[in-house]
């Protein structure tokens, strides 16, 4: 890739098992089974370890935008090394670029609102998050665990919406081919209605992480 922050359409596709989604609007891409059983299991546990409150980058004013818990989980820890040499091999994005892994987890009734994963230009914090590593490039989520109702995550630009299933990846650029910030890539966490939903999210830099 031009930038080893990126990886391509075409370097994921070239991995049997990774399916595009049919739109021109958004490079979005699933891999079922990414992740086995065992290795969800572990994860779930360090998140209920370490899980606090999350928060937004620019607060809205809105105390109900996101409401999911939040852990920051550790480079050290074998699962997570696991998780990350896994990305390694799909993407192919040098792991200087990545951004620590994170675990949510939601009860019932819990969300995070539409939003993007890039930072936007004219926010009041983008200066502060964008100043070291540069802006956010590609997003890598994947499901830990089947959620009993609820908890989908819905694309509403482009209608497609992914219904949680334990051990799957998804992942999309956050440009467009022109290297634009894609709007397109709007996504809401959508209420859980029954039970618990565990996720990790892997986020890569235009430069090299260096908080």
């Amino acid at each position: 890739m031009a930038n080893p922050g990126e990886t391509s359409a075409a370097h994921l596709l070239a991995r049997p098992g990774v399916r595009r989604v049919p739109t021109p609007k958004v490079e979005l891409f699933t891999v079922p089974g990414f992740l086995p059983d065992a290795l969800c299991d572990h994860l779930m546990q360090l998140i209920d370890t370490n899980r606090r409150p999350s928060t937004i980058a620019d607060p809205n004013g809105d105390a109900y935008f996101r409401t999911s818990e939040t852990c920051d989980l550790d480079p050290n820890e074998p699962a997570v090394r696991d998780v990350e040499a896994r990305l390694f091999a799909l993407t192919g994005i040098d792991p200087a670029h990545g951004e620590p892994i994170q675990g949510q987890r939601y009860e019932a009734g819990q969300e995070f609102k539409a939003h993007t994963d890039y930072f936007e230009p004219d926010g009041q914090d983008f200066t502060r998050f964008c100043s070291v590593a540069g802006q956010r490039t590609w997003t890598f989520m994947a499901y830990l665990n089947d959620v009993d109702a609820g908890g989908a995550t819905r694309f509403r630009l482009i209608d497609k919406t992914f219904q949680p299933r334990r051990g799957m990846l998804v992942g999309w650029n956050n440009h467009r081919s022109d290297g634009t910030l894609n709007p397109a890539t709007l996504h809401h966490a959508m209420k859980v209605r029954k039970g618990l939903k565990y996720v990790i999210t892997k986020w890569y830099r235009e430069r090299p992480w260096g908080w």
